[in-house]
């Protein structure tokens, strides 16, 4: 059986400040928004905005300032080695990755990604599904949903290798924009066609990041599953002790 389980509030906001200082909205030098305003601005309580700020700070983000509040300092050198597979997902190129396209057209929605869209089981959805390759062996299988009625008149239904990254394709056609980003990571047995194209032996598991990635208002605009084979991976993450 797999588990998912969603982080804190304080984690998730902290996660979004986050973003905004790669994006720019937020840059380095900067005073971020009051805790009056991000309570306001997100509609969470006050002790969680402190806790996240606090967690920013520990990491390097963020720091404290007499007389000028808390100011950014921008993105901390050690998060540059952090994996970042759902930026990933959102970015990769098709037409310069190396690897292939395996399918592109409309299925069943999968339970797993029914629930992350708000869509009903039977409803059908459009899927981009890359193989991703390494030195000629199979390293990752990437499927990525999307509503059907997002993806009309983006060319994502085009069997073709994609140039630019999805997130590109959506924001520039169907003036959407992509807030934030929620990882859940948990282990399963691959179906029979997804163990095929990794080429993995029988009763093998996979490691499935689940990638939802939403609009600020929170409504999903794409659900990306990456598999990993589970025997070819060694995750490695670093963090400070505050």
């Amino acid at each position: 059986m797999a588990y998912e389980v969603e982080p804190p509030k304080y984690v998730r906001l902290a996660q979004t400040i986050q973003r905004r200082v790669e994006d720019g909205t937020y840059p380095p030098g900067t005073r971020v928004p009051s805790e009056n305003q991000l309570v306001q601005a997100f509609g969470m309580s006050r002790p969680t905005v402190v806790r996240a700020l606090e967690l920013l700070k520990r990491d390097g983000w963020l720091e404290s300032r007499q007389g000028f509040g808390t100011i950014v300092r921008g993105r901390p050198e050690v998060v540059e080695q952090q994996d970042r597979r759902g930026r990933e997902a959102l970015e990769r190129d098709e037409s310069q990755a190396p690897g292939r396209l395996v399918e592109v057209g409309e299925v069943p929605v999968p339970a797993r990604v029914a629930s992350a869209l708000g869509l009903p089981r039977r409803a059908n959805v459009l899927v981009r599904r890359f193989l991703v390759e390494e030195d000629g062996e199979a390293a990752e299988l990437v499927s990525s949903y999307f509503p059907a009625g997002l993806v009309e008149g983006t060319g994502l239904d085009n069997p073709e290798l994609l140039s630019g990254g999805v997130r590109e394709h959506l924001e520039a056609r169907k003036k959407v924009r992509f807030d934030h980003v929620t990882e859940r990571i948990s282990a399963r047995l691959p179906e029979a066609s997804e163990a095929e194209l990794l080429g993995m032996p029988d009763g093998v598991p996979v490691l499935s990041v689940l990638v939802v990635a939403c609009d600020a208002s929170g409504q999903a605009l794409q659900v990306s599953e990456v598999l990993l084979p589970a025997d070819r991976q060694e995750l490695e993450d670093t963090y400070r002790l505050s």
